[in-house]
């Protein structure tokens, strides 16, 4: 009798398919998303561009750029805070979560703005602020306004007749206080940040309700995606129990994962995220890489990436190892290597300016370390955020008077450090190299008065190397910075090894050379960056003699064994 073997080969064909599939899942690190493979592009809008001539960029400004990011090949902005606020904090202190700060325009304005971002093929992400609002927010109007405002649990109170709360550290507070009395009702509330910024109580679900209705706002108008600012801290042990003295070197280990934040966060993604194609990322990663998978591991429902400072914080005055730039950077790689997925980045509108930092930004080295640090970040599994600015190689202002700072946490503590009689000169050289308003100075557009950003005089000063460093000027030169950025992400669009493919590091001992693999789908390709101003050596191991060079910051590469200084290339094995 003739034996009937299509039961058996359909069962082979399906295991071969779940092979096929389980393979394919390892390989791209899970789920295939566009924002897995999207290069995000972070526009601070006070700074990018002013259209009506009052000092301070606006919607219109952005959208008379929209052409140039398109030209970048970036997929994404990050738009820093536009709501309706005070300013004290430049836009993270929100007094109307649905309406348009006056500076930056009308609601109108951002309409003509998304829809030419997606006419563009441009996706929008905004900041969400909502471990806190501002203290002109109707709803804290209300809430100090009596203890039995139905508003009174949209924050977080401390009646005085109970004494006075523990202590808990403020980050931008003049006395490093961040409970504030109130005499109106006889009460401390509780604020982490600026006076200004009263803490949100999460435990209160209408203030639960009230955050995922305005994401649907939003979200409903067609925006693609939120940053959750600060968000790791939203959620509060409200018995609020004495913390260790000295607690506050390291705050984070206290504030961060607070009790519930996993119950909101899946209930977030349950009442709002899941219902849209919408990416999500928070701000900070917790503690622990437990805590960092916890947040965005798909299975959990909560957020899609973590976005982690242990690289950004790095960069110190007095320089920085290279060996530790590796440890932390091959650390986080490889706990995210099979679930979960990072940004990765080394600059945002809270730190100084990239190059200053982690590069050289002296005229000799300024470009070419820009672009070996491009080359690093367009280069990692994950995925990268740009800052804006950074693509020109924008540098630190230099400012030496306190006068020329305009950042309320800095000058706050300023006025802490004279009243405790500290090392003020040593104050202005930290915030000189690290202070977040060297990253927040105005574009630079051109060589024309104030760098084209504005016709009238800018909300801070413009960096007075706009004259040689300019997007105009960079237009033309096709060795420049910002033609070197559009090369490497059209290199990393044609290659998807660099967005999904294995990370391995090699010559892992050597102090100049950070050198690694990415191999994805029998594609291996070969990255090598000095992050010296002398010439170094390397050893990888590995047979470059068929080698294909795809790219580098110079234009005399030199083979085997040597790269110049701040040299970067990538090498196709």
């Amino acid at each position: 009798m003739k034996k009937n073997f299509f039961p058996y080969l359909s069962v082979l064909l399906v295991f071969l398919i779940a092979f096929s599939c389980q393979s394919k899942k390892e390989d791209d690190g899970g789920k295939k998303e566009w924002w897995k493979e999207a290069v995000v592009y972070q526009v601070y809008p006070r700074s990018f561009k002013d259209s009506d001539g009052d000092g301070i960029g606006d919607l219109k400004g952005i959208i008379s750029k929209l052409d140039y990011i398109k030209s970048l090949g970036v997929d994404a902005i990050w738009l820093n805070p536009i709501y309706s606020s005070p300013n004290d904090d430049n836009g993270y202190d929100v007094s109307d979560y649905r309406n348009i700060m006056k500076d930056f325009g009308t609601m109108q304005d951002f309409d003509n703005m998304l829809k030419g971002m997606h006419d563009r093929g441009l996706k929008l992400v905004m900041d969400l602020v909502v471990n806190h609002s501002s203290d002109e927010h109707e709803w804290f109007k209300q809430s100090r306004s009596s203890r039995t405002n139905p508003y009174r649990d949209y924050y977080h109170w401390w009646n005085a007749e109970r004494g006075k709360p523990a202590y808990r550290y403020s980050l931008f507070d003049i006395n490093h206080d961040a409970w504030k009395y109130d005499s109106l009702t006889n009460a401390y509330y509780l604020h982490y940040f600026s006076r200004k910024q009263p803490d949100l109580n999460w435990e209160n679900p209408q203030v639960r309700k009230e955050v995922y209705d305005i994401m649907k706002f939003w979200l409903d108008k067609g925006i693609d995606g939120f940053r959750l600012d600060a968000f790791q801290f939203a959620a509060k042990d409200t018995s609020f129990p004495a913390f260790p003295e000295g607690f506050e070197k390291n705050f984070i280990e206290y504030y961060a994962m607070g009790p519930h934040l996993h119950d909101y966060l899946q209930e977030m993604n349950g009442e709002v995220l899941s219902k849209y194609n919408a990416m999500s990322v928070a701000e900070g990663a917790g503690n622990t890489f437990e805590d960092a998978h916890n947040l965005v591991d798909a299975d959990r429902h909560e957020l899609n990436m973590a976005y982690a400072f242990e690289g950004v914080d790095i960069a110190k005055r007095e320089g920085y190892s290279v060996l530790h730039f590796k440890e932390v950077f091959s650390k986080w790689d490889s706990v995210f290597a099979k679930n979960g997925w990072l940004s990765v980045f080394l600059a945002n509108h809270d730190q100084a300016r990239m190059v200053s930092r982690f590069g050289n930004d002296s005229p000799a080295f300024r470009a070419v370390s820009a672009k070996m640090l491009t080359t690093f970040i367009l280069s990692m599994r994950g995925t990268p955020y740009w800052y804006n600015g950074d693509e020109l190689g924008m540098t630190n202002a230099g400012f030496d008077k306190i006068e020329d700072y305009k950042d309320m946490p800095t000058l706050n503590e300023y006025e802490h450090q004279k009243a405790i009689g500290g090392d003020l000169q040593k104050f202005m050289l930290d915030i000189q190299f690290s202070c977040r308003d060297n990253g927040r100075t105005p574009f630079q557009w051109d060589s024309t008065a104030q760098a084209g950003f504005t016709t009238g005089a800018p909300w801070i000063s413009v960096n007075p190397n706009y004259t040689t460093i300019n997007e105009r000027a960079q237009e033309d030169d096709p060795a420049s910075c910002l033609n070197y950025f559009r090369k490497m992400v059209a290199l990393r669009k044609a290659n998807k090894t660099l967005v999904y493919g294995q990370y391995t590091l090699i010559d892992r001992n050597n102090p100049n050379v950070y050198a690694y693999t990415r191999e994805w789908k029998g594609n291996k390709l070969l990255v090598l960056l000095n992050f010296k101003a002398e010439p170094a050596t390397f050893d990888t191991g590995l047979d470059l003699s068929k080698a294909k060079l795809l790219i580098s910051n110079y234009s005399n590469a030199i083979p085997a064994g040597i790269l110049q200084p701040y040299e970067a290339v990538i090498i196709q094995l």
